[in-house]
């Protein structure tokens, strides 16, 4: 049996797409070490907890929640099993009955929602049209067992629910609260052929941090 790796995460590059927000700093790469001067290669990188392909700990919303660095790996490594939500519209919210749908009896501990929503990369509709999914839904799937929840929109929430609304974020604070981990900003989804795949979520090991970006992939088995 042999096996196909397809790499989920968008690369990390100077001046590249981060989220609209004061909280959310440009991503600035600077080359410090250079060949023929220093003889050597090194680089500055600037960037936040959120930046690209990245996964959110519970104390992005909780105050006492755990940090990225106290992630129990066995959560970030293992099966995961992918819904195809790509008929969604814009700003479609994605009720129980879809999942129940897809999901049918399958009780997932770590869950990818593919949209297809990655082709916007680079836009700014990318964050406000993006489709979301209700807190009806949050509620139901953290009671089926899902411990991650992965996804190729920026948010598992709808784009209108953000800072300075009267109800900021609130499938975040759901699933955080309930500890459950968030991964964002997944790309190539429809390079994955199967419904059933590995999953590895690798985030740096940030003491005390909020979240972090990560290296994704899938790993899928494939019978020669």
């Amino acid at each position: 049996m042999s096996k196909r790796i397809i790499d989920l995460t968008f690369p990390i590059h100077d001046g590249m797409t981060t989220f609209p927000v004061p909280w959310h700093p440009v991503v600035e790469i600077t080359i410090l070490g250079r060949h023929g001067i220093e003889n050597r290669e090194t680089r500055k990188i600037v960037l936040g907890t959120h930046t690209g392909t990245h996964c959110d700990a519970p104390r992005h919303f909780v105050p006492d929640g755990l940090t990225v660095d106290q992630l129990p790996l066995e959560i970030l490594i293992g099966p995961a099993y992918v819904v195809d939500l790509s008929y969604a519209r814009p700003h479609q919210e994605i009720n129980v009955s879809d999942f129940e749908g897809l999901l049918g009896d399958i009780r997932p501990e770590r869950l990818i929602m593919r949209f297809d929503w990655s082709v916007h990369w680079g836009n700014m509709r990318y964050y406000s049209d993006h489709p979301f999914i209700s807190e009806i839904s949050a509620h139901w799937l953290i009671k089926r067992g899902v411990k991650l929840l992965a996804m190729d929109t920026p948010m598992p929430d709808n784009p209108k629910n953000g800072k300075g609304t009267d109800n900021d974020s609130p499938v975040h604070k759901i699933m955080l609260q309930h500890g459950v981990i968030l991964v964002e900003y997944l790309c190539n989804l429809k390079e994955i052929g199967k419904q059933e795949v590995e999953l590895i979520v690798l985030p740096l090991k940030i003491r005390q941090g909020d979240g972090s970006p990560v290296r994704c992939i899938a790993i899928e088995s494939l019978i020669v």
